[in-house]
């Protein structure tokens, strides 16, 4: 049995399709309120199994909107347990005073795509069914939900948008996407990724692509490529207005910025694009206390404030 594919302190992938995974801090689960906020562990479809976490701010609004967040991981690896996933996520629920349920889908290999995609799609499915059911969302209002992501995470906000506009779940509406260090690829290389085709980073994507789209597929697969996306004029039209945010330092920065491009040609009503400057891929679950990541949230909340308003 030999490794075929490894991403050192967090992935190996073995001959056999057999799949360890090493993941770094995480936080348990807990009921408890504290510094402003609470949060527990939910099941989505145990069949599955598909699980959140549900993060709620102590506010005094009658109604907080609803963000949907993916976690990133190159649809390979990472939790919403995990502790930089946690830490972000709880403080930009207390920031933007918002409910935040972050969803722990299926992995590839194991699961390929478009497993990730169905996985959550199903999660609006969830919210639109326990809204009147769990005590913790009797402040959800879902005609203001956002869909949010990291890396792999924005890709799946993406195309999760394209499902549910095209087969509306009721009582939800998807007001917005707030994409951060979107992962996207092609077979087409950009000319940052062709001047730099033996960096890390750049042969770490090209692996995690390998292991997660169906194989036999190439990088123009759809869910790679956001430009083999047969959405008509009218679908644009109404697609959510998006901001998109992307790091000066990321191997990535030029497929957001080209997303957010693609959006504004195909007439998406309202695109913003937000670069940190100095900052590198995820720096907001890397470095959750840090100064950009501060930045981010309150860029974030600003964001949805202007949507909902």
């Amino acid at each position: 049995m030999s490794l075929v594919a490894e991403m050192p302190g967090y992935l190996q992938v073995f001959s056999d399709g057999s799949v360890k995974r090493f993941a770094p801090e995480t936080v348990p689960a807990s009921m408890k309120s504290t510094n402003g906020y609470k949060f527990k562990d939910v099941v989505i479809d145990e069949s599955k199994p598909i699980t959140a976490r549900l993060f709620i701010p102590e506010s005094s609004a009658s109604q907080l909107p609803v963000m949907v967040y993916f976690h990133g991981g190159g649809f390979c690896i990472g939790s919403t347990t995990w502790l930089g996933y946690h830490q972000f996520l709880r403080d930009l629920s207390v920031t933007s005073q918002a409910i935040v349920l972050s969803i722990d889908y299926r992995l590839a290999p194991e699961n390929r795509l478009p497993i990730a995609y169905d996985d959550c799609y199903s999660s609006l499915e969830w919210l639109s069914h326990q809204v009147g059911v769990e005590p913790w969302l009797k402040l959800a209002d879902l005609s203001r939900v956002f869909l949010s992501g990291d890396s792999a995470g924005g890709n799946i906000a993406h195309h999760v948008a394209v499902r549910a506009m095209r087969n509306e779940v009721s009582n939800v509406k998807i007001k917005g996407l707030l994409l951060i260090h979107p992962y996207f690829g092609s077979e087409k290389r950009t000319e940052k990724e062709m001047a730099d085709e033996a960096d890390e980073e750049i042969i770490k994507n090209d692996m995690f692509w390998r292991l997660s789209i169906p194989e036999g597929s190439n990088l123009d697969y759809f869910g790679c490529n956001f430009q083999i996306q047969d959405l008509s004029e009218a679908e644009w039209s109404v697609f959510p207005a998006t901001m998109v945010q992307v790091a000066s330092l990321d191997c990535l920065n030029e497929r957001g910025i080209m997303y957010a491009e693609f959006l504004a040609k195909q007439g998406v009503k309202e695109v913003e694009l937000v670069e940190a400057d100095g900052e590198s891929h995820v720096f907001h679950v890397l470095h959750p206390e840090s100064h950009a990541t501060r930045l981010l949230q309150q860029q974030m909340t600003k964001f949805m404030n202007s949507i909902t308003h």
